[in-house]
């Protein structure tokens, strides 16, 4: 999947956090217990790790701002108000092309970190591989009111909590409202600080009035949708027009089941919108990369984007790297009428490292600066998952509370099944020979389910989540 970050290039980097006196620090990327303190109480080490995901403990401009910044602080606070050890946090900083490399080295090193903050579509695989521990014990009631269920469905695997949310990266749909009204298509556009929700015969009706009412000679050769199928990233947006005709995708069992009426109806509206042209030729051989390049360079009037994406694309525009238009964002339609979206949740697991002190110390800490008052602000540099801070932020960031709202439209686009990065390489081969008139949509359905249910079956066969 294209990458997901607030900064467009980050430096891997290993950074060694100090937080109270006793230990000195590993070279391993696990951390310790033993010996005591002049306190009288014993020493604890633990690491966490993380991906870049935002630069200063709130914010980037904070002086000497880094990737590690929020970590450092939160180790900080909670050394001095942890009463049980002296507590040391090792904080390493890792690309996240490098993220699994590192990780099954110190997996089958026996020295894996105590904790890693990540997205949690990146990391599902570790649960199902028995790898991490629950953290149900550290999730009270409060916490569950606040952030929506939606999120909570996105990190339990089986009966299991295995992700702490702290952040997420909502997908939509982005649209130029520009090219809209030029198209008169005004009654269509909505606020700046809203997430539209079309219906999908009033989605179509934009499609066609993009396509025969745009004028041409201030956008030559625009076309209405952006449409890929080169490779598996962005993928999340096919798996989500897959689902507009009310498919489950997955069963309760955890298989596929896109090889019915309402999967194969969803195949046919995207192969019908190709052939009509109301999307970019070539399908196949475009990446989401090219659709999001054609979009910012107003050759699309719809696109997919989330938070970051639409940020990014802001940013371009105010430093004249892109072209300036009104850019606003709306809900994939569906044909219940119930819009569709998804997210990206960003939070905290604890692996099982075999050491109870440490074990518990990492699951504390992780309450800790997922629950904190101060602490859980944060998540304001991507997108709050807890309401009491969207409704907080909300003069701020007015699109806080709209991406809160949106919340009750999420589905899983995982559905938390065994294997899911290997099944990510089924969907694009099979949308690629429906587009070149290959295979049918029926049949391009059907064969995504049979090869993606063989992957899957193959994962639960060591899957710990699948054990029973």
């Amino acid at each position: 999947m294209f990458k997901k970050r607030l900064l467009s290039v980050m430096m891997a980097s290993v950074m060694v956090l100090t937080v109270a006196a006793g230990c000195s620090s590993k070279d391993s990327a696990s951390g310790g217990s033993g010996g005591t303190g002049a306190n009288g109480k014993e020493n604890v080490e633990i690491s966490l790790w993380l991906t870049p995901q935002w630069k200063g403990v709130f914010d980037a401009t904070e002086q000497n701002a880094d990737n590690d910044s929020f970590f450092k602080y939160a180790a900080e606070k909670f050394a001095k108000q942890y009463d049980k050890y002296n507590v040391k946090v090792k904080v390493q900083v890792v690309a996240g092309d490098q993220r699994d490399e590192l990780l099954n080295v110190n997996l089958n090193g026996g020295t894996p970190p105590d904790i890693f903050f990540e997205s949690v579509f990146a990391m599902g695989d570790y649960a199902h591989r028995g790898a991490l521990v629950p953290l149900n014990d550290i999730v009270d009631d409060k916490a569950k009111k606040d952030i929506p269920q939606s999120y909570w469905d996105n990190v339990t695997f089986g009966e299991n909590i295995y992700f702490y949310p702290f952040s997420h990266n909502p997908g939509t749909l982005a649209y130029n409202a520009d090219m809209f009204k030029a198209a008169g298509l005004e009654s269509f556009v909505g606020g700046e600080k809203e997430i539209k929700t079309w219906t999908l015969s009033e989605y179509e009706q934009i499609l066609e009035g993009l396509k025969t009412k745009l004028p041409k000679d201030k956008y030559p050769n625009a076309k209405p949708m952006a449409l890929y199928a080169l490779n598996n990233q962005g993928d999340t947006w096919n798996l989500a027009y897959l689902r507009m005709f009310g498919n489950k995708f997955f069963n309760d069992q955890g298989n596929l089941v896109t090889d019915d009426a309402s999967g194969v109806k969803a195949a046919e509206w995207l192969q019908k919108i190709y052939k009509a042209g109301y999307t970019n030729p070539g399908a196949e051989s475009v990446s989401s990369n090219d659709a999001n390049a054609m979009f910012q360079n107003q050759k699309l009037g719809i696109s997919f984007t989330n938070a970051v994406l639409f940020n990014n694309a802001k940013m371009d525009m105010q430093s004249g790297k892109a072209p300036k238009f009104d850019l606003r964002l709306a809900n994939i339609p569906s044909e219940s009428g119930d819009p569709l979206s998804f997210t990206y949740v960003v939070g905290s697991n604890v692996f099982n490292t075999g050491d109870e002190k440490r074990t518990e110390v990492a699951k504390e800490f992780v309450k800790f600066y997922s629950t904190d008052p101060e602490l859980v602000k944060a998540s304001k540099n991507s997108i709050p998952v807890r309401s009491s801070v969207a409704s907080e932020l909300k003069d701020q960031f007015p699109l806080f509370a709209a991406y809160d709202a949106n919340s009750k439209y999420l589905f899983n686009f995982t559905g938390n099944v065994p294997g899911y990065s290997q099944l990510r390489q089924q969907l694009y081969p099979e949308l690629q020979a429906m587009y070149i008139g290959e295979k049918t949509p029926a049949q391009a359905v059907k064969d995504y389910q049979s090869k993606g249910n063989a992957v899957i079956q193959k994962a639960k066969e060591s899957s710990t989540v699948y054990k029973k």
